[in-house]
């Protein structure tokens, strides 16, 4: 992971690369090492605690549909 970064950083740093989106690339490269180049947060990552940015997804109403489809009155409506 971290050589796939370092390989990233250097091909897309702003310094480096006169192309326009290198720098939003650079960021992205940035970003997405922060998330799993951590262990911590790699794993969080993976069991869905957090999302591609690092901030915490929203948890509590995963059953609340009962596993029934929400929709289905309405497909009975339309016949």
């Amino acid at each position: 992971i971290k050589s796939a970064y370092r390989k990233l950083a250097k091909e897309y740093h702003p310094d480096q690369n006169p192309d326009p989106k290198a720098k939003e690339r650079f960021a992205a490269a940035n970003q997405a090492y922060e998330i799993v180049g951590d262990e911590k947060n790699r794993a969080a990552f993976d069991r869905g605690e957090i999302d591609a940015e690092g901030k915490p997804r929203f948890q509590g109403f995963e059953g609340a549909a009962g596993g029934a489809d929400p929709f289905a009155g309405f497909r009975r409506q339309q016949g």
